[in-house]
């Protein structure tokens, strides 16, 4: 249709990367570019930090859940969701913050994920791939001390970046149908989509496994979500002074 519509339509996750160094010129420009997204009230709530010390960088790998390629992945950038320059606003004009709201929660976790994909989509462009890493929030606490965050501060996920040394398939996506509803949220139909959407995806990784894995996209979901999933993560947002209202 065209490049642009191309370019995102070709995304796929990238875990390998050449020797090829990353320049830090283009760093700060592909940073630039993700604060150019999308921002609700202006509130401009995503920090970015790039570790650079390879002590953090395994420190962050194993944290992430043994995840080997965020100590070798040529850039690791960490997205934070970041209300306290907001505080330091409400300061600069003799005002007291009302802090812990749940809106504020999500508006600066969104404001992250639009930063972050203005970011990789920018970074495909001039021939990089990455991964975003949300195993960063199996040991949030930790990754929290080891960055320094303040309260109001919390890491929302990590994304590794560099120039590809692999060329994986795209991943198939669920049915036009199942996700775009006109009016009302009907449902109906939806199984019958989803169980034809299944063998797409189970084609998928028997053609990215060589036949060792077979797995349909709703049994991936049904194994996935009969396990607690990071049930520490509310005490953790609690005591950083988010989602208390």
């Amino acid at each position: 249709m065209n490049q642009v519509i191309d370019l995102l339509k070709s995304h796929r996750s990238i875990r390998e990367f050449s020797d090829r160094p990353v320049p830090q010129a283009l760093i700060d420009e592909l940073v630039r570019v993700g604060q150019c997204a999308s921002t609700s009230s202006f509130i401009q709530g995503c920090t970015v930090i790039q570790i650079n010390s390879a002590g953090d960088r395994q420190k962050l790998a194993v944290y992430a859940g043994d995840q080997p390629y965020v100590a070798r992945a040529p850039v690791f950038l960490v997205f934070c969701a970041d209300m306290q320059r907001h505080r330091l606003a409400c300061e600069m004009h003799a005002t007291t913050m009302l802090s812990g709201y749940t809106e504020q929660f999500i508006t600066a976790t969104v404001d992250c994920a639009l930063f972050a994909q203005n970011l990789i989509v920018a970074a495909e462009s001039l021939g990089l791939g990455g991964v975003f890493i949300g195993g960063i929030r199996n040991q949030i606490a930790a990754v929290a001390a080891l960055l320094d965050l303040p309260d109001l501060v919390y890491p929302v996920f990590g994304m590794c970046l560099g120039y590809p040394d692999q060329a994986p398939l795209s991943r198939p996506r669920l049915p036009l149908p199942v996700v775009l509803k006109q009016d009302r949220y009907d449902d109906s139909g939806d199984r019958e989509r989803i169980a034809e959407y299944d063998q797409s995806v189970r084609d998928y990784y028997m053609n990215r496994t060589g036949g060792r894995k077979a797995t349909a996209w709703s049994e991936q979901i049904s194994v996935m979500l009969r396990r607690e999933s990071r049930p520490h993560m509310l005490k953790f947002l609690r005591c950083k002074g988010f989602l208390l209202k």
